[in-house]
């Protein structure tokens, strides 16, 4: 595979607009442009490689015309199945080149990473413009009735652990871990839009508000109501119009995979092996023992070959699924959690056939709802935008952008391995892993894959990075393809070497507990995402990657925006044929969002070299038509984002 560095730019093709079109229907014609820089070799030929039926096709590309130093070319092929995979064929010299999602081959490779059109409903284009700030409702806010109910010793449910908001440390890991509670709810919410709008956040993210017997409340108890401790369903109704008001969206967290074991359902079945419940889990042949979430006996898992359970949890109009997203509720879509594992044990496998369930069931109610699902592992296979508009996985982004920001992160939990934490890599290996577990999404789900510096779930960005780090991470949460995701406390620092010590309790009452406020860069990093299409929506075209420096542009016909993010002091050179002279003069000057201390030199453009024999190796750099050279350097961890002029297309843009 052929990786950016400073030999020069690539062949580049992404299902960005200026490549692709952004929906087509079964049949249809798609006509899809391939850019080769002039700098790096002129083809002889270009075929699109399809896969129709599961047999490979070759169409010719025309050559389109050269532009600012790139030289287009354009195929057409016929959507003959709902996810269509490509490839581009280039014929340079007497070599040739396989370009597919994951980079450039001078080699055969397997159809996984082909690009992918397909044909199925866009997304709510909400989602994939928003920014998302999830909450863990106990550890949020307490509401101001809450707090004067505390002090007039209001009674704790019986499981519960009862902490003081400030005082009280969270128990990263033992006994009390989810049993601490520290009386968070949704009216505490509510009194916080502010806090949350003025980060530049527009998505709310609940995890769950179903009553159960823990502070996390994925053991469901019921699903017909809000837990009282959280204010009811009619805090939940107040929230929610409060966040409409504002022009927010708020998602729900829904286990699709299990319930608790306090559940209504579970107790009836375990009470009766003969009720309809008792086929809504997996039990034994004599009804002694269950299946559950990864053993754990409090998340009996559910059986999803029962039809009354498909009717109960997703069909009826009282379902779950269901009754939420509907008056007098009207949350804006579900986040599933454990999707990956919803509807799978040992030689069963339902997941895709829920999947289309719930999808099926959702769009029926609000085609405008938004629905992700969790996939902690390569989530690519079950993601095809057919069902799930987007994955909550760590695979192409989080987990890599650890291991190359890792500090001093030996005791943290890197993400359930048996590892004492993450492996410090370089630049390259942050791209090559990135490519290849974003390689096989569609653009399209590519674009709503919720991309997390950290979550509920996982240890704190500001423990496992350098110092700094996580300022130089959002600057990448906010640029790459994905939707931006902010746990709360994220934009004060907060520090936590797992999953349950991250549930930190906002420090709203105690300044001394900020480690460090970044709401500025948060709400500086939302305002640029809003304001600039190509960061929306807009192709990416890695330009750099070696050691300590990642750099890329994201591109519409209108604007880009070139990011540059250094974990110390560095210097990456962009060479001639990378940028169009427009946007060099651009990347002179001031940036559009900065941390640290960024420099570039630019030098002016070179004299044209005579045009190569046509069996010149492709790839050696030249040249011919190309611009100037930069040379961008940091003193220290830095980063930055330039607007610059948009990529110009010969010809009418496809």
């Amino acid at each position: 595979m052929t990786l950016p560095g400073s030999a020069g730019p690539l062949p580049h093709h992404d299902g960005s607009a200026l490549h692709a079109p952004q929906q087509v229907d079964p049949g249809a014609e798609a006509r899809l442009r391939l850019r080769v820089p002039a700098v790096w070799g002129r083809p002889t030929r270009v075929w699109l490689r399809s896969i129709h039926d599961g047999e490979p096709r070759y169409d010719p590309a025309r050559n389109l015309g050269e532009t600012d130093g790139w030289v287009w070319w354009e195929a057409a092929m016929t959507v003959t199945n709902p996810v269509a995979r490509y490839r581009f064929l280039i014929e340079a010299g007497p070599r040739y080149w396989s370009l597919n999602a994951q980079g450039l081959f001078s080699r055969d490779v397997s159809d996984y990473a082909d690009f992918r059109l397909t044909t199925f409903p866009a997304a709510p284009p909400w989602l994939r413009q928003g920014t998302m700030y999830q909450i863990f409702p106990d550890r949020f806010a307490r509401s101001a009735a809450s707090a004067q109910s505390r002090a007039q010793a209001h009674p704790v449910p019986d499981w519960a652990v009862p902490c003081n908001w400030d005082s009280t440390e969270v128990e990263g890991s033992g006994p009390q871990t989810p049993y601490q509670y520290y009386g968070g709810d949704l009216r505490g919410i509510t009194e916080r839009l502010d806090h949350i709008q003025a980060l530049g956040a527009d998505v709310i993210y609940l995890t769950p508000f179903f009553p159960a017997r823990s502070n996390h409340r994925y053991d469901a108890a019921t699903f017909t109501c809000v837990d009282p401790l959280l204010g009811g369903d009619e805090a939940l109704v107040e929230l929610v119009e409060a966040a409409h008001a504002r022009g927010l969206r708020v998602m729900g967290d829904l286990t699709a995979n299990h319930s608790g074991e306090a559940h209504e359902w579970f107790q009836r079945a375990l009470a009766d092996p003969a009720s309809e419940e008792s086929g809504f889990y997996y039990f034994n042949a004599d009804h002694t023992a269950y299946e559950s979430w990864y053993g754990v006996r409090s998340l009996p898992k559910l059986n999803w070959a029962s039809r009354g359970l498909r009717e109960k949890f997703v069909l009826a109009d009282d379902s779950p699924v269901a009754r939420w997203l509907r008056p007098p509720f009207n949350l804006d879509g579900w986040r599933i959690d454990v999707g990956n594992m919803t509807g799978r044990l040992g030689g069963t496998d339902l997941n895709h056939d829920v999947a289309r369930l719930i999808a099926g069931r959702v769009r029926s109610i609000n085609p405008e709802a938004a629905l992700l699902a969790e996939a902690t592992n390569d989530a690519a296979p079950d993601f095809s935008g057919e069902h799930w508009h987007g994955a909550m996985t760590y695979s192409n982004f989080t987990r890599p952008l650890w291991s190359w920001l890792a500090g001093d992160a030996s005791h943290v939990n890197f993400f359930g391995t048996p590892l004492p934490g993450p492996n410090r890599t370089d630049a390259e290996d942050f791209l090559a892993t990135h490519l290849d577990l974003a390689a096989a999404f569609s653009w399209d789900v590519r674009q709503q894959n919720m991309n997390a510096l950290n979550s509920h779930d996982t240890a704190r960005a500001a423990t496992v990075m350098i110092d700094g780090g996580q300022r130089l991470g959002a600057l990448l949460m906010f640029t790459l393809p994905g939707v931006p995701v902010l746990f709360a406390g994220d934009e004060f620092g907060l520090k936590g070497d797992n999953g349950e010590f991250s549930r930190t309790p906002m420090p709203w009452n105690d300044p001394g507990r900020i480690l460090t406020d970044l709401r500025a860069d948060y709400a500086a990093l939302t305002a640029l995402r809003r304001e600039q299409p190509a960061l929306t929506g807009g192709g990416i075209r890695w330009l750099y990657a070696r050691g300590d420096v990642l750099v890329f542009v994201r591109e519409t016909a209108q604007s880009a925006v070139l990011v540059v993010v250094a974990r110390a002091g560095a210097e990456a050179e962009l060479a001639a044929g990378v940028l169009s002279e427009a946007q060099l003069a651009a990347l002179a000057g001031r940036p559009a969002y900065v941390t640290g201390e960024v420099t570039v030199a630019l030098s002016p453009e070179p004299e044209p070299e005579p045009e190569p024999a046509p069996e010149a190796p492709a790839g050696q750099v030249r040249a011919d038509g190309a611009g100037g050279t930069a040379l961008i350097c940091t003193r220290g961890p830095a980063a930055a984002a330039w607007v610059l002029p948009g990529t110009r297309v010969p010809g009418p843009r496809p």
